[in-house]
Order: C-alpha cells, then structure tokens, then sequence
C-alpha cells in the first residue's frame, strides 16, 4: 500500500483545491506528514485522511476554521457537542434571516409585477385592508426632492435605509385635493412589514373603499388623474373620506428610464 501521497494526490482524492490544502497548512488545520526540506515539497499519508474527512464534514455545516482548530486541540466528545450546538444555534438564526429575506424578495416581486401589469389610467374600486406605516407629517413641495423627507423620516423613527425600496408613499389632504393643480404633499410615509421587526409607534393607512389609478409618470403629473378619480366619484355618488395616498412604485430605485416610472393614486371614498 502507498504510504505517501503528494498535495496534488491528495487534492484529487478529496476532491479539493491544491490551495485549500496549502492553506490549512498555513493555519495550522492540517499539517502533511512531511515535507522535502530541499524542494518544500508537502506530503501526506493515510493519518491525515480521517482528519481531512472530519474538516470537510464540518465544513459542510459551516463551521469556521477556527473552531474546527479549537477541537482539533482538544478532540473530545463533549466539546464536539457544544461545538454542534453552536453551529447549529447559528445556522437556525441564519435560516431565519434568509426566510425573512425571503418574503421580502416575494412582496418586492409582486410589487414590481403588479406595477408592470396593472391596467394603466384606469380608475378603478378598491377595497384595501389597513396598512400600517411610518408617518411624517410635513408640508412637502410637489416638486421637493424627497430625499431628503426620507431621510427625515428615518431618522425620527429609526427605520434601516432597507426598507425603503418601493415602499415610500406620500399624502395628499383635501384641501389641497380640491386646488386646479396639487402643490404639497401633507405628508410622507413607508409601509411597514413584519419582516422589518420595526419597534417605533405606527400608524395606519385605513381600511376601505377606495378609488385608484395608475399612470406613466411621477408625483409632478398628477393633477389630471385626480380630476379622473374626482370625475368617477361624482358619477358614483361617492365622497372624500380622508387624504390621497400616491406611491410611485417604479421609480429612480428601478429604473433610469422615466418612461417606466409608475406611480399609483388611491383616494379613499364613502357613500355621499
């Protein structure tokens, strides 16, 4: 039977990279059996095939190389134990993470698809459960980058800049509603999901009948979509129930082309 067996034997026995194998040598992990003094050539015998098997089982749990050094330092059965513990403690709370990362990819995708496929200027009658928010209550120019209410936003309630990707509404109060052409926004707002594990004072969104229509564009080119939605009210015999909300749910954030903005008005309404 071969005694010795060179890096490049080794490697290929064990399906791993040659620089691997260097590498846990650097470190300490796994030492050949000897090594040439002349060439500085390494190589292994059958004692390091167990040892190697074990690293590359724990390397399948995704252990860290140092922790598979501290038990190699001392190989015992308990302290093997609390090091699965460990691990498997970490991985449970990386599984949580990447499930919440999860659902947020899902409710971004269906935002996104819902805005590439929804009827465009068409008014419609909606019932749209509550919905809770961080809210900023602030005169805001239509024509205000709101970056920086954003940023106001935030910092007064502690949200991660993450959470902001296509979910950031504005609002839009009756009485400026009622102006030929909509100047200010009463207000700024981000939806909050249960994902962001948000510890702030919410508000909501109510729940209700509203009118809603989807348009090409931003925020600045509202005014006539709002006097569709005042127009279908009317016919409708419908009456405001309380301010505007306008999300553009494709924006800068998506896409450099402004074609493909699309921003969405819901005007909450009731029985005259």
């Amino acid at each position: 039977m071969k005694e010795l067996f060179t890096i490049g034997e080794m490697a290929e026995l064990f399906q791993i990279n040659i620089r691997t194998l260097r590498y846990y040598d650097d470190i300490g992990l796994l030492r050949p059996e000897t090594v040439n003094p002349e060439t500085g050539y390494r190589y292994y015998s059958t004692k390091q095939f167990e040892r190697l098997n074990t690293i590359k089982y724990l390397r399948t749990l995704n252990m860290p190389l140092e922790k598979m050094k501290q038990f190699f330092q001392n190989r015992d059965a308990r302290v093997m134990e609390q090091i699965l513990e460990d691990q498997l403690f970490t991985t449970r709370e990386q599984l949580a993470q990447l499930q919440n990362m999860e659902r947020k990819l899902t409710r971004r995708l269906e935002q996104l698809r819902y805005a590439l496929n929804a009827p465009m200027e068409e008014v419609r009658l909606v019932t749209l459960p509550q919905r809770p928010v961080a809210f900023l209550r602030r005169q805001i120019a239509q024509g205000e980058n709101l970056e920086y209410p954003i940023r106001e936003l935030e910092r007064m309630n502690d949200l991660k800049p993450v959470m902001f990707l296509g979910k950031v509404g504005v609002t839009v109060d009756l009485k400026e509603l009622r102006q030929e052409r909509p100047t200010r926004f009463s207000g700024i707002f981000v939806f909050l999901e249960e994902e962001d594990n948000y510890q702030g004072g919410a508000q909501t969104l109510s729940e209700g009948d509203y009118l809603t229509i989807l348009y090409s564009g931003t925020h600045q080119g509202s005014a006539p979509y709002y006097r569709r939605l005042f127009a279908a009210m009317e016919e409708r015999g419908l009456v405001p129930a309380g301010d505007a909300v306008e999300i553009t749910w494709i924006d800068s954030g998506f896409t450099q082309d402004v074609s493909q903005y699309v921003t969405e008005l819901q005007l909450p309404v009731r029985e005259g």
